[in-house]
């Protein structure tokens, strides 16, 4: 859920605006993005969202953002394409302004100039931003690596860190997802060998699965497909979407009659098929996941299939891709998703080595490490101090926390509204916390629905109590139910006519009873909804 608000006077651009994915506990809720309270009191002075690249943590929020403050949208090539197909999927395409931007150019909004400078990432099109303001120059990194041997050709710009290192910046807001991983991270291409020796070995079909985004990876695969007599396929709907979107610009070359429909998988050699699949997350219904239990019209796999898993489990997600890979293993596949016997997955993100290579280029008067966790952000911080390169302060933020930067100094201020917005299924509509506690409830202690039919009249009960439990027993637990009957009968009895005749008042009285009586039987504190019929 990346995105930070830069403020210079009453000119405000705000960089990233990224989605997360729910952790188990938020049920029923399909995304998260961040609480834009502060941006909608401000709708005024903000100018511009800058994006560094075209990862869902850091555009995923657009279309729901752009609703309430529709302002121009600047990012590279590939990020701006990506972020069209999200905002066309939500009807916002007629009504947005994207600006695209490139590498090495300068942009004017308000009083900042921003260059975008060229990073290696795992995704095309990365930038960090270099932003000019009347104080003196930011560096925000964006997510990077320093890949050496980019596969795309396109190396990351040390000279730009370089030159801005010499002139001064007065602030460096570095990645710090990688911190706890010392020396380098490995380039993109360190995973050809063992991808390449897997699909030589593999004795029927290949089923590879990455990020959707990732298309240095995605054009490895189709070079290592066609170096070993294979043909390749797409499947998932992020997957293809993406493929049609970098190849339609240029970021993938794919040899003609390289590619197999998804529908003729089924009847293609098994031999000479590499299939490549959205969903290594085992997100509910994605491709893959659907794929492990037999569920999709398009592939399957059969025993002595090879699968590999070619992407970091991202924290939370472990239980479910664990399950997965269960599946797969169960129609005796041959899998693989760790490195152990050989690279198959690389990060995005730099590690220590590189950490330190960029502070020693930019030497920032003041540091602020950003994304991760507040662990990774410490760390940070702590790796920084050791190099003695921060000629100012080193802060630790945390999300809503400001930074106000002046000629004498960087100062703490008073924290602005943040935090998260839950969304749920299927609708733009925001979730309050309120809501979820309530689910909560529900999946811990069930839900108790009494019905009584009373006389409007002589507000006498016209049957006995109907009483309904779910998520509260095994079996229907009938002992139980009579003497919640009891306690029911016996309140509206001991009602007078006036109770009985203000509904509100009834069920508010067989509410208080029967929670006192279910949790002294149970100890349990379910729902208790009591519904009355007027006869």
């Amino acid at each position: 859920m990346n995105m930070m608000a830069v403020r210079y006077g009453d000119d405000m651009i705000v960089i990233d605006a990224g989605m997360m994915f729910p952790e188990s506990e938020l049920l029923g809720v399909d995304l998260v993005i961040p609480d834009t309270t502060y941006l909608k009191q401000n709708r005024a002075h903000l100018r511009a969202i800058v994006l560094t690249h075209g990862h869902e943590d850091h555009i995923g929020a657009l279309p729901y953002i752009l609703r309430d403050l529709n302002v121009p949208v600047y990012g590279t090539r590939f990020t701006l394409a990506l972020v069209k197909k999200r905002l066309e999927e939500a009807g916002l395409l007629e009504s947005a302004t994207l600006r695209e931007a490139l590498p090495g150019r300068l942009v004017e909004i308000g009083p900042y100039e921003i260059e975008f400078i060229t990073v290696t990432h795992s995704t095309v099109d990365s930038v960090a931003l270099a932003i000019r303001t009347p104080l003196g120059v930011i560096i925000h990194t964006g997510d990077f690596k320093i890949d050496q041997t980019p596969v795309d050709g396109a190396p990351f710009d040390l000279h730009a860190f370089a030159r801005y290192g010499s002139e001064g910046v007065l602030a460096l807001f570095s990645d710090s997802t990688n911190v706890e991983r010392p020396g380098f991270t490995p380039s993109e291409r360190a995973v050809v060998p063992r991808i390449e020796e897997l699909a030589r070995l593999a004795p029927r079909r290949v089923l590879l699965s990455c990020f959707a985004s990732s298309i240095h990876r995605i054009q490895q695969v189709i070079d290592i497909a066609q170096r070993v007599g294979r043909k390749v396929a797409f499947v998932g709907r992020s997957m293809v979407d993406n493929v049609e979107i970098a190849h339609s610009l240029d970021y993938l070359r794919i040899p003609d009659g390289m590619v197999v429909r998804p529908q003729d998988i089924r009847s293609f050699d098994p031999k000479r098929l590499f299939v490549l699949v959205s969903g290594s997350q085992a997100e509910p219904m994605s491709s893959l996941s659907r794929i492990a239990v037999d569920n999709h019209r398009f592939v399957s796999v059969e025993e002595n299939d090879t699968v590999i898993l070619s992407a970091r489990i991202i924290p939370g997600n472990e239980k479910p891709i664990c399950r997965m890979l269960d599946h797969m293993f169960r129609r005796r596949a041959l899998v693989y998703y760790e490195n152990a016997a050989g690279t198959i997955h690389v990060s995005g993100h730099a590690s220590q080595e590189e950490q330190k290579l960029l502070l020693q280029l930019v030497k920032p008067r003041y540091f602020i490490p950003v994304h991760g966790e507040y662990r990774h952000l410490f760390r940070h911080a702590a790796l920084a101090y050791q190099l003695g390169v921060v000629s100012g302060e080193i802060m630790i933020v945390e999300d809503g926390q400001t930074i106000e930067f002046t000629e004498n100094g960087a100062f703490r201020r008073d924290p602005v509204t943040a935090g998260r917005v839950l969304v749920d299924s299927g609708s733009l509509e925001e979730i309050e916390e309120v809501v979820i506690r309530d689910r909560r409830h529900l999946s811990e202690d069930g839900v108790v629905v009494t019905i009584i039919a009373i006389d409007k009249h002589t507000g006498r009960l016209e049957s006995h109590p109907e009483i309904v439990t779910r998520g509260l027993f095994s079996d229907n637990g009938q002992e139980f139910v009579a003497g919640a009957r009891e306690v029911v009968l016996k309140t509206v009895a001991q009602s007078n006519s006036e109770e009985k005749s203000d509904w509100s008042v009834i069920k508010e009285k067989i509410r208080v009873d029967l929670k006192r009586y279910i949790n002294k039987q149970t100890s349990k504190r379910p729902l208790i909804l009591p519904v009355i019929l007027e006869v």
